[in-house]
């Protein structure tokens, strides 16, 4: 950044890092894109689909304050089983270490064997705010049971229970954040809302729906490459490859007669001309990769080397 940039803003300017840390599949992908308006994140109803760390700014003015939040979804603490997880962890360490404030999201559902999300988090010294969600599936009875628990066993600033699914307690989280946020000018221009090129976004809309469409270990052995992204005045066209570790998994994603991954296509597509409110014509291949989440030259390749 400039120092020009950094001039032109009030010396009482807020700005910092809010990393939304959490165990798979407890809603970090839904309350990052409530928190900043859009949708960044992908949101399927199975776990360990953000594989990324993705960041979503929001800017703004709050009690008069100007203040520049930058969120970090991050993916779902787990033990690793290939090289790819274990790229995926080192976002999640990247995301502590940098972080001003920390969301640990847990839900009303946790069997409490969150230890290595905790274990990590003890070391952290920044501000927790410990935000148990999903709390519109329960009873009240049930949300006072696990704030309770919460309170002996772990030491947050702050326990809030949310719906992050229906916006519920969203702006006492905000809240949280901004009152614990550092004075600093803004980390990135104004006008951005990500640090993710367009790419990025088209290759993650493709892999959701492919996550939405099949079944098994396909969408976990699948990743998306976008080899060509051109836009014109009326139309946006995407090439993507998409890539899986054996041949019964590329069967399986064309489907027969190809019937599977037009279907994937058509939604994709229309995902696409949401996201980028522009005319998309798409066009996918499915190439067989071996073991791809075991190889370091194709993590470094498909951006898996924080």
């Amino acid at each position: 950044m400039t120092t020009e940039l950094i001039e032109t803003f009030p010396a009482d300017h807020k700005a910092g890092f809010v990393s939304i840390v959490g165990k798979p599949n407890v809603g970090k992908s839904t309350l990052m894109n409530q928190l900043v308006g859009e949708r960044l994140s992908i949101i399927t109803s199975k776990a360990q689909t953000t594989r990324h760390r993705i960041m979503g700014i929001l800017n703004g003015t709050h009690n008069g304050q100007e203040f520049q939040l930058v969120y970090s979804d991050t993916p779902g603490i787990i033990k690793p089983l290939y090289k790819l997880h274990e790229s995926m962890m080192s976002f999640v360490r990247g995301s502590l270490e940098d972080a001003d404030v920390v969301l640990f999201v847990t839900d009303i559902f946790e069997q409490h064997d969150e230890n290595d999300v905790i274990e990590r988090l003890q070391k952290s010294e920044v501000p927790i705010l410990l935000l148990i969600n999903k709390i519109d599936q329960a009873t009240q009875a049930q949300v006072d049971e696990k704030i309770a628990y919460w309170q002996e066993h772990f030491k947050a600033q702050e326990i809030i229970p949310i719906s992050a699914l229906n916006n519920f307690n969203i702006d006492r989280v905000f809240e949280g954040i901004i009152s614990r946020l550092p004075q600093h000018p803004p980390y990135f221009p104004k006008d951005e809302l990500t640090d993710k090129p367009e790419r990025f976004f088209a290759s993650e809309i493709i892999r959701e729906k492919i996550f939405l469409n099949y079944k098994k270990e396909v969408p976990y052995s699948s990743e998306v490459v976008i080899i060509g992204f051109k836009e014109k005045e009326d139309i946006i066209v995407v090439q993507a490859e998409i890539l899986v570790e054996r041949a019964t998994q590329r069967a399986i994603l064309l489907g027969e007669g190809g019937k599977m991954i037009k279907k994937t296509g058509i939604m994709a597509r229309e995902e696409l001309e949401r996201f980028f409110g522009k005319k998309v014509f798409l066009e996918q291949f499915v190439k067989v990769e071996p073991d791809w989440r075991q190889k370091d030259r194709m993590l470094k390749r498909l951006g898996y080397d924080e």
